[in-house]
């Protein structure tokens, strides 16, 4: 897993190459838990709108990554690739957190998936996609320009389902909006961060129990 360096420096230095979407999160698991010896870099949350450019975005990252951190690993879900970041990451020796997409691991697989079989006609959302509504689902499909496509996208869905990182009642108004424009009642699911916690306890020089519970950092 990774990239080892001769230094045999300790705490072992690791970056993790994220999505942008994901970034105040990882930086809230890092504060809560001390450790500072994990780096973060960012591609832009809109390539979801653009999936094509993620596999090799990654494999930049980790090529520029190498000379100044031992250890890489990868906070992204497959994120539409198709399997082609699984590739890039095989081919680079860099472990990515487990799960299609964000959703998976913020709800957790299991949940996720009980999440699926009761209402196929979900549409997600967390909470950087309900900060930016407008601009990756209203802007991101054309909706701004063209209203009357909305039945078109969103006809099929029964319901929306905001996946709450940090609970907040403001941001939850703003997911109620945004559920209302698209004509489809919420559901609220409080996640918390887990599933990252988790993960970034995988890092060399992390301590603690990666099956322990773990609490929702606080924003």
């Amino acid at each position: 897993m990774g990239h080892s360096s001769a230094s045999g420096a300790s705490p072992r230095r690791t970056l993790v190459i994220a999505c942008g979407a994901l970034a105040r999160e990882f930086l809230a698991v890092k504060q809560a838990n001390g450790w500072d010896h994990l780096d973060i870099t960012c591609l832009p949350a809109i390539w979801h709108n653009h999936p094509h450019k993620i596999p090799e975005g990654v494999r930049r990252k980790i090529r520029a990554g190498r000379a100044a951190y031992d250890e890489i690993l990868c906070l992204y879900g497959d994120c539409g690739t198709g399997g082609l970041l699984d590739d890039v990451l095989k081919e680079e020796g860099v472990e990515r957190i487990d799960g299609p997409h964000c959703y998976s691991f913020f709800a957790g697989a299991q949940t996720f998936d009980a999440m699926q079989d009761e209402e196929i006609g979900t549409f997600y959302l967390t909470d950087f996609l309900v900060r930016h509504f407008d601009r990756f689902v209203i802007k991101g499909l054309g909706l701004d320009r063209h209203p009357q496509l909305l039945p078109v996208y969103f006809g099929n869905y029964r319901r929306v389902m905001v996946l709450v990182q940090f609970p907040d009642a403001a941001l939850e108004e703003k997911a109620r909006a945004a559920a209302e424009r698209l004509g489809l009642p919420l559901v609220v699911h409080h996640t918390g961060l887990v599933g990252i916690e988790a993960f970034l306890k995988k890092a060399p020089g992390v301590a603690g129990d990666p099956a322990a519970p773990a609490g929702v950092p606080k924003a």
